[in-house]
C-alpha cells in the first residue's frame, strides 16, 4: 500500500499516514447515521411536549397612556393535564398568554406562578390528548454530552439545534439580582423565542430549561437546571411563588483584614458591609447597624451576599438564629428572625 506524508512534516517516515481502509469510512458513515438516528428519535419524542407561548403585555410609557407589547417564548408540558413549564421572563406582566401546540391546536393559558429568581414559571392551558416530556436528571451531567435544544426562535416553531454540554456548574444573575446556581452551558444554538424551551439528553429526556445566550459570542448558550425545575414547580402549583426568607439589609461584599481573619480564626476571607438598613426589618429588630460587617448566619460563614441569599431559605422564615458581625473591629453576635420575603430581597 501506498505510503503519504503530511505536506506540513519534511520527515520522511515508513508506513506513515496510510490510506484508511474502505470499512473504517464505512463505520464513521455508520457513525454519524447513528448520531443523526438519536437526534431524530429525541425529536420525534419530545417536539409534541413543546409549545409556543405569545405575550401580550400592557406597559405605560407616560403618565395616563399604556401601550400593548408582544412577546413571544418557548415552554413545554410536563404533565398530562395541561401544566407548562418556561421562563418567568417570558410571561412575566403577562395581560394574555396565548399557546400553540406542536399540531397547531391554540389555547388561552392562565399564569399558575413564577419564580424571577430561578427565572422559572408554570403557565397552565385546558386541553385534551396532551403529550407530557419526560423530566430527567441533571445533577450527574458531564461536559461533552449530546445536548439539544426544541423551542421557537423568532417564531419559527419547533426548530432544533444540536451540540453539547459544553460545562456545568455555572452561574448568572437573574433579573432579580440573585445567583442562580448550577447553570448548564451549551452550544446548541439558541435565539430569542428559544428562551423557556427544554433542553434535552439524548435519551429524549429534559435536562434543563433554555434561558439566555451571550450575544457577542457564539456557542455560549445557558439553561437552568431541570432539577431547580423540579424544586420549584411544587410551590409555584401549590402556592403561585416560592417562599424565601430576607433580612432587611443592603449590602455589598468586601475584603476582611488578615488580621481580623487570623484574630477571630475566621473560614471566610470576605463579609458583606452593611450599606443600608430597611426600617423595621429584622435587621433594624435586630440592632444591626450600618458599616457593620455580616460573616456568619446561623452556623454558615458568610462571605458573600450571595452566601447570604443561599441560606435566607423558606426554612429560615421566623427562625430566630445567631448572625455574626465585625463591629469596630470587634466580633458580635446578633440574634435575628428573617421573615418571608415579598420580592427580590436581601
Amino acid at each position: 500500500m501506498t505510503a503519504l506524508r503530511l505536506v506540513s512534516d519534511g520527515t520522511p517516515r515508513q508506513g506513515s499516514q496510510e490510506l484508511q481502509p474502505v470499512s473504517t469510512v464505512l463505520n464513521d458513515d455508520r457513525l454519524l447515521d447513528a448520531y443523526s438516528e438519536t437526534v431524530t428519535q429525541v425529536v420525534e419524542k419530545v417536539s409534541p411536549a413543546v409549545v409556543n407561548i405569545d405575550v401580550r403585555q400592557q406597559r405605560s410609557d407616560r403618565p395616563y397612556r399604556s401601550r400593548e407589547m408582544q412577546g413571544n417564548g418557548s415552554g413545554f408540558v410536563f404533565t398530562p393535564d395541561g401544566y407548562i413549564l418556561t421562563n418567568s421572563h417570558v410571561v412575566h406582566n403577562a395581560s394574555h398568554i396565548e399557546v400553540t401546540l406542536s399540531d397547531g391546536r391554540r389555547y388561552s393559558a392562565e399564569m399558575v406562578g413564577e419564580d424571577p429568581d430561578t427565572d422559572l414559571a408554570v403557565i397552565r392551558i385546558q386541553a385534551p390528548n396532551l403529550v407530557a416530556a419526560k423530566l430527567g436528571d441533571s445533577e450527574f451531567l458531564r461536559a461533552g454530552q449530546v445536548a439539544i435544544a426544541i423551542g421557537n426562535p423568532y417564531g419559527f416553531q419547533c426548530t432544533v439545534t444540536a451540540g453539547v454540554v459544553s460545562a456545568v456548574g455555572r452561574s448568572f444573575r437573574s433579573n432579580s439580582g440573585r445567583l442562580i446556581d448550577s447553570v448548564i452551558q451549551t452550544d446548541a444554538a439558541l435565539n430569542p423565542g428559544n428562551s423557556g424551551g427544554p433542553l434535552v439528553s439524548s435519551r429524549g429526556e429534559v435536562i434543563g430549561v433554555n434561558t439566555a445566550v451571550i450575544m457577542s459570542a457564539q456557542g455560549i448558550c445557558f439553561a437552568i437546571p431541570i432539577n431547580t425545575a423540579k424544586f420549584v414547580v411544587g410551590p409555584l402549583i401549590r402556592d403561585g411563588r416560592v417562599r424565601r426568607s430576607y433580612i432587611g439589609v443592603g449590602g455589598q461584599t468586601v475584603p476582611l483584614p488578615r488580621r481580623l481573619q487570623n484574630f477571630y480564626n475566621l473560614t471566610v476571607e470576605s463579609g458583606i458591609l452593611v450599606i443600608s438598613i430597611e426600617a423595621d426589618s429584622p435587621a433594624h429588630r435586630a440592632g444591626l447597624l450600618e458599616r457593620d460587617v455580616i460573616v456568619g448566619f446561623g452556623e454558615q460563614a458568610i462571605a458573600s451576599i450571595d452566601d447570604l441569599h443561599k441560606v435566607l431559605t423558606e426554612e429560615q422564615v421566623s427562625v430566630r438564629s445567631p448572625l455574626t458581625i465585625i463591629r469596630s473591629s470587634e466580633k458580635r453576635t446578633l440574634w435575628i428572625e428573617p421573615e418571608e420575603s415579598r420580592g427580590a430581597r436581601s
